[in-house]
């Protein structure tokens, strides 16, 4: 019976033994995939870390270049701004007679031109000489009338001579004429005015213009038909230098 007890004493041990043996092999294989888990995870994190810092950088860069390009891009911009030619060509043209004539003398002189447009546009209603109330009749009669110029301001920087021209109504300027001579300075800059019509000649209206504008050199001006040529028109250009 001793002999039995001892026998099974020493199964108990053994299998006692072995399983001690499994679970610590079991706990250093939990502890070793742990530690295998943790250190993929800081792998992880710090590979992310590096990336964001990267993406960052280029981010940084990026916006850098753009930056750089833009400044670049708007100092080209204005390096290539067009600087005038200190010539420029007024005028007001109801009918296109008067802007033919200044299309030609910008093209000969290589000036820019600027086109005084009236707010309330003139219709042939408006401009019915033989309607003593039609609204240019109106307007002529009343040396005061100051018609409302709707185009833009034109900066005059820069100019050293301005060519004005106009048609001539019941034998002067048209008054918005007025209206843009004394709106403007002209000192330093030599004012040429032209005109057109059927058979009246400039009259007064340049002498007008300058009384009005108080300022400026203004020289007297030329009267031109609705079919001038651009020779004549060079023949007077030339013959004022």
């Amino acid at each position: 019976m001793k002999k039995k007890m001892a026998v099974l004493a020493a199964v108990l041990l053994a299998i006692g033994l072995t399983a001690c043996g499994n679970n610590e092999g079991q706990a250093a294989s939990d502890t070793a995939q742990t530690i295998q888990a943790e250190s993929s995870q800081e792998t992880e994190t710090a590979n992310n870390t590096e990336e964001e810092a990267q993406q960052v950088v280029t981010s940084e860069t990026a916006s850098n270049t753009n930056d750089e390009s833009a400044d670049d891009t708007s100092s080209e911009e204005t390096g290539s701004s067009k600087e005038n030619s200190g010539v420029l060509v007024v005028y007001f043209s109801a009918t296109g007679t008067t802007k033919g004539v200044a299309e030609k003398i910008a093209g000969i002189t290589d000036a820019d031109t600027y086109e005084i447009k009236a707010a309330q546009e003139y219709t042939d209603a408006d401009l019915n000489w033989n309607d003593s109330n039609s609204r240019s009749t109106k307007e002529q009669n009343d040396s005061a009338a100051r018609p409302e110029i709707g185009s833009d301001a034109v900066s005059l920087d820069g100019y050293t001579t301005i060519y004005i021209g106009y048609p001539i109504w019941w034998g002067e300027e048209p008054r918005i004429m007025d209206t843009f001579v004394e709106s403007y300075s002209f000192d330093g800059i030599t004012m040429i005015p032209f005109c057109t019509s059927s058979s009246s000649g400039i009259g007064r209206s340049g002498q007008n213009l300058a009384d009005n504008a108080g300022s400026g050199t203004w020289i007297d001006g030329k009267r031109f038909g609705a079919g001038a040529s651009e020779d004549e028109i060079r023949s007077w250009i030339d013959g004022m230098q």
